[in-house]
């Protein structure tokens, strides 16, 4: 039985969002899509346990939710009213009303899976409700998935959710693909929303894990299928790129019993060949479509790939690192783009240089409780000898910090001082 469970977990997570994006491309309501989706998968829950798992369990949930949209529709007054033209077909040719939305739903699901990712990352959504919508209905999480990845509660997130669902359809999104700049637009925010899904599985913000890399997982997925239907542009390849060269780093990142090890310190024999060498052909993708002028993941994934390919700390290029950020920093100007040419500084020239870079962001009020500024000023500072100044900067930094484990690295470094 729990076989069988199990099963129908993994099919639901990789086919809920075809499902729910053809669904919420014919009904043009993503709320109720989903609703079909789920009341599909409550039939396999009934089903597959007693009667087993089908041959394609695929095809039996996608033929299992149009059946019930179709009941639906003949069924439904509301939906009949809010839908009128489809309405009048079905009373004029019901038959042929029910065969065209059959076929409807045969659609290329390429298209809808990017536009159900489109839709996830309206702009019209606040930013954490792009990334809760974007989880659920195309990473297939579950609410309680979601609030356990996020630390914050199920009901929160659920309203999210709610919410963003209302705000869709208060505007009246419509489930297409948008064109020219409006496109290029949204595909940013696509892109951001995955990458700061990403983030937070790679470095959690607070809470007592280091890594979340159940999140990692899910945004890579996402971000290969993305890359699968959009091949032509070089930001999607740059992101999916510099995803796999991070991920690759995983198993290295902490100890057997969750300690942080940083980059510098890391058993580089435990990064995973098969995901750097995957984010490496990525990212030439990535630089042959951008030609000379890269975007910002395509830059971030070329720093990433000179980790990578040094097979140990002293043969990092930081030369390059600290070039790259440099470009970075005039593509996109910000003071943790600067912080980290701060620290690519340091190692490229001294961290005299470093610090130089470093202290002129003290003032930035952006970093005021930004802990990584203090962190890294901590650092520059230990190799200068400056321990006294070291300490104070550790311990400030992790005073700010709302990871435990992150906060007892930056404390058992500022100890060092003493």
């Amino acid at each position: 039985m729990s076989d069988v469970r199990d099963a129908i977990d993994a099919v639901w997570r990789i086919e809920s969002p075809k499902l729910i994006g053809a669904l919420a491309r014919v009904t043009r309501d993503v709320g109720l899509a989903e609703d079909l989706a789920q009341d599909a998968l409550v039939a396999a829950l009934e089903q597959w346990p007693s009667e087993g798992l089908p041959n394609n369990p695929a095809a039996w949930l996608m033929a299992a939710a149009k059946h019930r949209a179709i009941d639906l529709f003949r069924r439904n007054t509301r939906l009949a009213q809010k839908h009128q033209e489809l309405k009048r077909e079905f009373e004029t040719r019901p038959d042929e009303a029910v065969s065209a939305f059959e076929a409807s739903l045969d659609d290329d699901v390429g298209d809808d899976l990017l536009g159900l990712m489109f839709v996830s990352c309206h702009p019209v959504l606040a930013p954490e409700a792009r990334v809760a919508l974007t989880l659920r209905m195309v990473g297939g999480l579950t609410t309680p998935e979601i609030a356990r990845a996020f630390l914050v509660t199920e009901p929160t997130i659920a309203q999210r959710i709610v919410r963003a669902k209302r705000a869709l359809a208060k505007a009246n999104v419509p489930f297409e693909l948008p064109r020219g700049a409006e496109r290029a637009e949204r595909l940013s925010s696509v892109l951001d929303v995955l990458y700061l899904i990403f983030n937070e599985g790679y470095a959690a913000t607070a809470g007592d894990d280091w890594m979340r890399p159940e999140l990692c997982e899910d945004a890579l997925r996402i971000g290969r299928v993305l890359a699968g239907l959009v091949p032509d542009d070089s930001e999607v390849h740059g992101l999916v790129a510099l995803m796999e060269i991070q991920a690759s780093r995983a198993k290295a990142r902490v100890t057997k019993s969750g300690e942080p090890i940083l980059l510098l310190n890391q058993d580089r024999s435990l990064w995973d060949r098969l995901l750097i060498g995957r984010g490496l052909s990525a990212l030439a993708r990535a630089e042959q479509l951008a030609g000379q002028s890269p975007g910002s993941f395509t830059l971030q994934a070329a720093i990433a790939a000179c980790h990578a390919r040094a097979l140990n700390a002293a043969d990092t290029d930081w030369v390059r690192i600290a070039s790259l950020y440099a470009v970075l920093a005039r593509l996109t100007p910000s003071p943790v783009v600067e912080l980290n040419r701060a620290v690519a500084v340091g190692m490229a020239h001294g961290p005299a240089a470093g610090l130089e870079v470093v202290d002129r962001l003290m003032s930035e009020p952006a970093l005021e409780r930004y802990h990584l500024l203090f962190s890294v000023r901590g650092d520059l500072l230990e190799k200068l000898g400056r321990r006294d100044e070291s300490r104070a900067a550790f311990e400030h930094a992790a005073s700010l910090s709302t990871n435990t484990r992150e906060r007892a690295l930056l404390l058992g470094r500022a100890q060092k001082q003493a």
